[in-house]
């Protein structure tokens, strides 16, 4: 397009999602106005009217791009407000390819993923790994590299592979404390620990071993070493838990928590732990657990789901049902026939396996998902919950317990 060309409307929102079976003639006149307002822009709010909130967020996302246009030529960051950056202090670019996957449909996100880098060159993410190596690494960040690493070259992707490390390690540390204190057991006062837990603090011990230390002129035992219980590891290596992830777009929080779960609780070495993936086909990285960011990596956003295929997937790995935990991490919109969800469920609970169905599995634990396959769930025996990754672990812990 030329610079003498007039400013185009903003035609990714005729793209918008229409309900299933309807098309745009048998929209509401609010659903017209709606379209047509988030098509015009801002100024266009006497003749079309307001919007709702996520309409308004759809128009926040589409100002950000389509308002660089200037006087017919493409004008990089006219409002300074606007501007892409990776700094620090203002994430927008990260936070606005975030938000488009979450507001729009996928044909939608692809056209305005092509403006973005090929009319108003928003590219740092996806072509300059000097940008992503100076990036302050967090989840937002981490998020959007893994919603964007299909259109970086191989230089730009071993970039954001480490920016990923970094942001996957600072959320492994957070959650490995939670997560293994779930699993500690009782207080073992015959052996003495060398980690300084202030709950197993041995006070008896401390004063007298340390009585030698006193001090008569201030009447005080300097302590010098202190003392602590152990804890009596239970016996659980004989636990199995498959951990089955929907890596539909819309999982995306849940997918990085369960992968750096599975990673947390591989490493403490208690139970026997699969890992799997899955889209209309199952992907066992149960063989990488180990490195939740290879986990991520390999992990294919959006396409459909069959949630059927995984559940009978898990039916293969399970070796004693009696001491198996399924733990199913989907938003619950089933894409394939959803009898035969309920069928291969079932067969799990009959068979005497634990199964859990989590519609989230992040910090907020804030669930969308289908309601009625979900009760249908818990009918046929499974427990379904939305949890944070400590709460998760406390489940299972107690689960093994029992």
């Amino acid at each position: 397009m030329s610079d003498s060309d007039p400013d185009p409307p903003r035609s990714p929102a005729t793209s918008m999602e229409t309900p299933p079976g309807e098309d745009i003639a048998a929209e509401s006149s609010a659903q017209r106005q709606a379209r047509w307002r988030l098509v015009m822009g801002s100024g266009s709010e006497q003749l079309c009217g307001g919007l709702s909130h996520q309409e308004q967020q759809q128009e926040n996302c589409l100002s950000f791009l389509y308002d660089r246009e200037g006087h017919g030529q493409n004008v990089r960051g006219r409002n300074d407000n606007r501007s892409g950056s990776l700094d620090a202090s203002a994430l927008t670019v990260p936070e606005w390819i975030n938000q488009i996957h979450e507001l729009f449909p996928k044909s939608t996100i692809e056209r305005l993923e092509k403006d973005a880098l090929e009319r108003y060159q928003l590219d740092e993410m996806v072509t300059n790994p000097d940008v992503l190596a100076r990036a302050q690494p967090n989840q937002t960040l981490l998020k959007a590299v893994l919603r964007t690493k299909h259109l970086m070259n191989q230089d730009v992707l071993k970039a954001a592979q480490q920016l990923v490390r970094k942001a996957v390690e600072q959320l492994m540390e957070e959650m490995a404390e939670q997560v293994r204190s779930a699993f500690q057991g009782s207080v073992d006062r015959r052996h003495r620990s060398f980690l300084r837990i202030a709950k197993n603090f041995d006070v008896q011990t401390t004063l007298r071993r340390n009585l030698k230390h006193y001090d008569p002129g201030k009447r005080r035992v300097l302590v010098e070493t202190p003392y602590f219980y152990s804890r009596v590891r239970r016996q659980v290596d004989r636990w199995q838990i498959i951990i089955l992830v929907d890596e539909s777009g819309s999982m995306l929080d849940s997918v990085i928590h369960s992968a750096v779960t599975a990673a947390v609780f591989y490493s403490m070495q208690m139970m026997k732990v699969h890992l799997c993936i899955f889209d209309t086909s199952v992907v066992d990285l149960t063989d990488q657990i180990v490195d939740p960011v290879e986990t991520l990596m390999k992990v294919q956003l959006g396409g459909g789901t069959d949630i059927g295929q995984a559940v009978a997937y898990a039916s293969t790995l399970v070796e004693n049902p009696q001491r198996t935990i399924v733990a199913l991490i989907t938003d619950f919109y089933e894409g394939g026939p959803a009898g035969r969800l309920y069928a291969a469920a079932r067969q799990l609970v009959e068979s005497g396996v634990t199964c859990l169905g989590l519609a989230a599995l992040d910090g907020q634990a804030d669930p969308t998902y289908d309601e009625q396959i979900a009760a249908q769930m818990v009918k046929i025996g499974w427990h379904v919950a939305a949890m944070t990754p400590g709460e998760l672990a406390q489940w299972v812990a107690e689960k093994v317990r029992a």
